[in-house]
């Protein structure tokens, strides 16, 4: 029974099990991956995909190593992750917008007062990355700078609304003009 059968010529022998069995898997491998796709798009798994028939992004332009880092970022809004010199000044230069958002002076103060609590602390920091720049500001006057801007707003005069015979133009379609 310990008899060694004869092979066949017409099947080879993996060297490592001593079964054709894997090495005919590997061979049909290519033909097993295309049917597999090939049932994907009769199924319709493929269609109405993000990006479908939009050139693909950076594609022709040089290598960069870190460009899933930085895919990763703009994707995840990943914030918060710059030198404190850097985030700083990004935070002042965005400050006035983010306080026009704000509804009370209060709310103001508050928000100019934790700027430059964080300010303050990273001179008291050692140096990481640039070297800061970015100054504390004036509480009372950004308060008064605020109203300002806010006053302006309101104040500001609101165009009339259009009339309804310009409306019925904008509604036409561009073939009955």
């Amino acid at each position: 029974m310990t008899e060694e059968q004869p092979e066949r010529p017409d099947r080879e022998r993996d060297d490592r099990t001593g079964r054709a069995a894997a090495r005919n898997r590997m061979q049909n491998q290519a033909r097993y991956v295309d049917l597999q796709i090939q049932q994907a798009m009769a199924r319709g798994d493929f269609d109405n995909l993000p990006g479908a028939g939009k050139p693909i992004q950076g594609l022709g332009t040089q290598h960069d190593p870190d460009w899933w880092v930085k895919q990763l970022i703009e994707r995840e809004k990943v914030t918060g992750v710059l030198p404190p010199a850097l985030q700083l000044r990004k935070d002042d230069a965005e400050l006035d917008a983010h306080l026009d958002e704000l509804h009370t002076p209060a709310e103001v103060r508050e928000e100019v007062e934790e700027f430059n609590a964080r300010v303050i602390k990273a001179r008291y920091t050692p140096v990481d990355g640039p070297p800061l720049i970015t100054q504390p500001r004036d509480v009372d006057a950004e308060v008064e700078a605020w109203r300002a801007r806010r006053a302006a707003q309101h104040t500001r005069p609101q165009s009339p609304p259009a009339k309804p015979e310009q409306e019925q133009r904008r509604k036409r379609s561009w073939f009955r003009r």
